[in-house]
């Protein structure tokens, strides 16, 4: 069995490509800030997604932060669940 964690990031990774092509659109360049396969909030940079998500999750902090970008780049810490 998988951990919470990682349980996360997998499904907020997979809706996130899945609404990508629009989020291009319109949030490029923005980080959005993830929870259970939904985009909670963007931000313009990665440490506001993190801060807002350990603010608004404190009891578990699981979230994910995703950039919305054609290309998909790896965030170190910030790409993985937070816990």
């Amino acid at each position: 069995m998988d951990n919470p964690a990682m349980e996360q990031v997998r499904a907020n990774y997979a809706a996130f490509q899945k609404e990508l092509p629009s989020l291009l659109k319109s949030h490029a360049g923005k980080f959005a800030l993830m929870r259970d396969g939904k985009i909670v909030e963007f931000f313009d940079t990665a440490r506001d997604a993190y801060v807002t998500g350990l603010r608004i999750f404190p009891e578990d902090r699981l979230f994910s932060l995703q950039e919305v970008d054609e290309t998909p780049v790896d965030l170190g810490f910030f790409s993985h669940a937070c816990s």
